[in-house]
């Protein structure tokens, strides 16, 4: 199966710097050759429309549930379909701790864009104190995140995000990593994406775990050159991409 490499802009870069990097991720998939699914989600005020290779898709990083109408500072389906975009992340933890976002209103959301055939990646994750209080709370936090979520949806990829390991230079162990992913892939037969503090040089280890399917990458990815990389090593994962992955000033 092929990684999916997916890059979460948050509220970072501007229109102009989105769309270079964009068109340069574009020309080096062209050049390159590579098929692995390529995700982007940059800020809505970036949204336009790109000319890129089929396995490069522009997503959103949030909308409301609602075509339009009276919900001030909010997007409708008719400005990403202005654009064409048919990719949402929902569940964000960021979305959920700092926005407050109950599972109820990620429940309405999802369901929305469910209804309108979207591609969704729905994230989810604990918070340290969870995991802090051991593996049967961590996963019985995880398993409320998602009720009233259908996940038999075809067009769903998952997104493992432990809330500690987020923008906090705590990165998950491997072996977190593996046990968290086992346990949802026994219950959920779909792809899993990890993301937590993912690194270009902790990269291909994450990849290595079993029942990783891709990651989605924040701070990491804004530099089109360490994304790129992280392009190469998920469609190489060879040996060459050892010492590829690290010869980055200021990666040790």
């Amino acid at each position: 199966m092929k990684k999916i490499i997916a890059s979460n802009f948050k509220t970072n870069h501007t229109r102009k710097s989105t769309k270079e990097f964009i068109d340069e991720v574009n020309n080096y998939l062209l050049e390159s050759d590579i098929d692995n699914d390529v995700l982007i989600f940059p800020a809505s005020s970036s949204f336009d429309t790109f000319e890129t290779k089929e396995n490069l898709t522009i997503g959103a990083q949030n909308a409301y549930h609602a075509k339009n109408g009276s919900y001030t500072g909010e997007l409708g389906t008719i400005h990403l379909d202005e654009f064409g975009i048919k990719t949402i992340l929902i569940g964000h933890s960021e979305r959920r701790h700092i926005l407050g976002e109950s599972q109820k209103d990620v429940a309405l959301k999802y369901n929305y864009y469910k209804a309108l055939g979207y591609k969704i990646v729905y994230c989810f994750g604990e918070p340290l104190e969870v995991k802090q209080a051991g593996l049967t709370e961590t996963l019985g936090y995880i398993w409320e995140q998602f009720d009233g979520i259908d996940l038999n949806y075809d067009n769903l990829i998952l997104a493992y995000e432990p809330v500690w390991a987020i923008g906090t230079g705590v990165s998950a162990t491997t072996e977190d990593i593996a046990t968290i992913h086992k346990k949802i892939k026994k219950k959920i037969d779909k792809p899993l994406l990890y993301g937590g503090s993912v690194k270009v040089c902790t990269l291909q280890d994450i990849l290595e775990v079993p029942n990783v399917d891709g990651v989605l990458v924040g701070t990491a990815s804004w530099i089109v050159d360490d994304f790129k990389k992280m392009i190469y090593i998920a469609n190489k994962m060879d040996a060459n991409s050892k010492q590829i992955k690290c010869n980055i000033e200021g990666e040790k």
